[in-house]
């Protein structure tokens, strides 16, 4: 009864079923962030739609367009993560250059500040210079499993 009790909890404890534990409940979290994320975009989607109706500024109507459409980002990594259990870094870049933009579009260019259109820029340079990093960093693991493998790299030609 003992033996058996130990190799219960010996069973319970091992590395493998604690990380695979661990993961679905982060799944579990993930899915009532993509519910949570899903019910705030139909929200706001019925409140563009009647702020239509009364015909607000265009620029109020521009930022909720943009703030849908980051949601929808936000959602599609969410689901990238469940699918594959890994961020998609392009798709984050995507979201923060977005949101960086709706800012912009949101206060108008003209009522910003100075260091805040050079904080707003740096920004976007930063995220376009992680961008072409990561694409050289893929062209040079294509490059460099191709040269390992010729027929793959034969594969490529007749492409």
């Amino acid at each position: 009864m003992l033996n058996n009790l130990k190799v219960r909890l010996n069973n319970l404890f091992k590395k493998d079923t604690v990380i695979h534990n661990l993961e679905l409940v982060q799944d579990f979290i993930v899915i009532s962030l993509c519910i949570g994320l899903f019910s705030v975009m139909l929200l706001r989607l019925g409140d563009m739609f009647f702020s239509l109706m009364h015909l607000h500024k265009s620029q109020q109507i521009i930022s909720d367009i943009l703030f849908i459409l980051i949601m929808v980002e936000l959602f599609r990594l969410l689901v990238v993560y469940l699918r594959e259990h890994r961020i998609s870094f392009g798709s984050a870049v995507e979201v923060a250059i977005v949101s960086a933009l709706r800012e912009v579009i949101l206060y108008g260019i003209l009522e910003i500040q100075l260091k805040q259109i050079i904080g707003v820029c740096s920004f976007l340079i930063v995220l376009g210079v992680l961008l072409l990093i990561r694409l050289v960093i893929s062209r040079l693991s294509k490059t460099d499993s191709s040269e390992n493998d010729p027929k793959s790299s034969m594969e490529e030609v007749i492409l």
